[in-house]
């Protein structure tokens, strides 16, 4: 089963169908939506500030979830996937992005709806990273808009998979 803590008197809470594998970890200030999935040894770490997720997140292994104290609070949309080995730091993910395995993300940067944020990238400080928007490269640069392709066959169909997966486990 996975550790889920409260701190401080704030207990983390969720919506309906999701999925937290035994590894997994939330503790503190952390809502979390509908349908979404904590996989293996990730973690949510609300304890110096909030963290906000949307429905249909998938936080895949080993990524890291946290914040700033008294600063930055993390919020996440709806429909993104965080690949494994992120760490998502203090900033705000719109909808529908794709945050790529081993991507950094730091405090008070702004990725936009419908993004792709390039496995190894790293988001600096404070970026405002436009809608639409590829980003490749440490620190990340934008490459141009994604193509439709991408959006299609990366951004939705990994959100699909990850409900797919998570109800492969709930079986169990």
């Amino acid at each position: 089963m996975a550790l889920i803590r409260s701190l401080n008197g704030i207990t983390p809470t969720f919506g309906q169908g999701i999925f937290l594998a035994e590894t997994a970890v939330v503790v503190g200030d952390v809502v979390m939506g509908d349908d979404c999935s904590v996989w293996y040894n990730a973690v949510v770490r609300g304890d110096v500030n909030g963290i906000r997720i949307g429905h249909r997140v998938n936080i895949q292994d080993n990524a890291t979830l946290h914040c700033t104290y008294r600063k930055c609070g993390l919020s996440i949309g709806n429909d993104v996937s965080i690949g494994h080995n992120a760490i998502v730091h203090g900033c705000t993910v719109e909808d529908k992005v794709l945050i790529g395995m081993g991507t950094i993300v730091m405090d008070q940067a702004v990725i936009g709806t419908g993004s792709v944020i390039a496995a190894g990238a790293v988001v600096t400080q404070g970026t405002v990273v436009e809608p639409g928007s590829l980003m490749v490269g440490v620190p990340a640069k934008r490459m141009g808009a994604v193509p439709q392709a991408l959006r299609e066959g990366e951004i939705e169909r990994i959100a699909r998979n990850y409900k797919l997966y998570a109800g492969w486990f709930k079986k169990e």
